[in-house]
């Protein structure tokens, strides 16, 4: 891998790095609130990839301005129509997630997915 390609596109790395760390902290933490914020972490930056590929340095907004109606002088207005989407189901989402983490609290009275399990699998619950 060539060291200036990669410097190039630091944005994109970053938005890599920014996701394996998300998934990492779906993966291996066991608090429910943890896992959903790892999950935030995951969907911002999925975002953040997709804006920096909409995204043409020197091109302007897809709104014609001045009567300029080229093609060439916009960016692609696609990407950011589905990052607001994403936001918006996201925020359902994670809104679900957490209405569902308090009703699993309040029943099981931990957050820790291992003990729910285990409480599960006792029936005590």
């Amino acid at each position: 891998m060539n060291m200036s390609n990669l410097l190039a596109n630091y944005e994109e790395a970053l938005s890599m790095i920014l996701f394996v760390i998300g998934f990492s902290n779906l993966l291996l933490q066991k608090n429910l609130i943890k896992k959903i914020i790892g999950f935030n972490i995951m969907d911002s930056s999925v975002y953040l990839f997709l804006a920096l590929k909409g995204y043409i340095e020197g091109h302007q907004a897809a709104i014609v301005v001045d009567g300029v109606q080229s093609v060439d002088a916009y960016i692609n207005p696609i990407p950011s129509g589905l990052v607001l989407t994403g936001i918006v189901v996201s925020v359902s989402v994670t809104a679900l997630m957490l209405s569902l983490t308090i009703r699993l609290y309040r029943r099981y009275h931990t957050l820790d997915l291992d003990e729910i399990t285990l409480l599960v699998k006792k029936g005590g619950f």
